[in-house]
């Protein structure tokens, strides 16, 4: 964004709570993927990290390119039509709604946030084919039950949702927290649903010391951890193949076709990042 945040519909309320002198991550996150929306404090720590660990560029690509392979693959390979995504940032090219919808124009996407940039840019995710239907809650991670029940008003939580976690749950600080809201958020959606997580890891020095660099700015705190902490969140679900991996390793091979991000669906020619993934369906 220009460092004029003001867009229709927002209203004052809304831009009263936003705080343009730290850094916040879903705006750092925007910086990193090409985005926008964006101040000068945001850019600011982004390029000092870029600084200490330039690989968290690749996180940032590599993730976002993820998201589609897991929506072509849920909404093409398993037949969901139903996306309930979770601390859903602000939206870029390719959001979920987007692909979702180009498989299959009937599917319903949930989108959900409490932070007030992105309620402010929440009519850009408003939109949806005629079949299918697109909203966005604010609402919060910290009460699933109240998740549930208002994205019950979109989605049929009778039917298999797919659970979408994408970089948010290392804002939780304490990972017996985070393990109860993913259970807890599971145990709501009926057999069939599926649970996709992606997120930063602890895998190297350069994803701590960011990480440390981050956490010191004066931004809400984002905790990278270990792969087998990753791998706990899909306790008691069914890991679909390749498991737990990097981001760029999950089913490379689903062919994107859609020209988001490069196209391709993969990420050919990225080393290893510093950010793991996984889709789980429950039995």
């Amino acid at each position: 964004m220009s460092d004029d945040i003001s867009q229709d519909g927002a209203g004052s309320d809304v831009r009263s709570r936003i705080d343009t002198t730290k850094p916040h991550s879903a705006r750092f996150w925007n910086y990193f993927v090409g985005g926008k929306d964006h101040y000068e404090v945001d850019r600011e720590i982004g390029d000092q990290i870029k600084e200490i660990f330039p690989g968290l560029v690749d996180v940032a690509h590599t993730s976002r390119r993820f998201l589609g392979r897991a929506v072509r693959y849920l909404a093409g390979e398993q037949g969901i039509r139903q996306f309930l995504d979770v601390g859903t940032g602000l939206p870029t090219a390719d959001n979920t709604h987007e692909v979702a919808q180009r498989v299959a124009p009937d599917a319903r996407i949930v989108y959900v946030d409490n932070d007030p940039i992105v309620l402010t840019h929440a009519h850009a995710l408003l939109t949806s084919t005629p079949e299918g239907r697109t909203a966005y809650l604010d609402a919060d991670l910290y009460d699933p039950e109240a998740v549930l029940r208002t994205a019950a008003g979109t989605l049929d939580l009778s039917r298999p949702v797919a659970l979408m976690i994408l970089n948010t749950l290392g804002h939780v600080s304490d990972y017996a927290q985070a393990r109860d809201l993913v259970r807890r958020l599971m145990a709501g959606l009926p057999p069939g649903s599926h649970l996709v997580i992606s997120d930063s890891t602890s895998t190297s020095e350069g994803m701590i010391a960011a990480s440390d660099a981050y956490n010191s700015s004066g931004a809400v705190p984002y905790h990278v951890r270990g792969v087998d902490e990753i791998a706990g969140f899909f306790d008691g679900l069914e890991l679909v193949e390749p498991g737990v991996v990097r981001v760029p390793d999950w089913r490379p091979d689903v062919d994107g076709g859609d020209g988001g991000d490069g196209g391709d669906g993969g990420d050919g020619g990225v080393g290893a990042v510093d950010a793991y993934c996984g889709v789980g369906r429950k039995p």
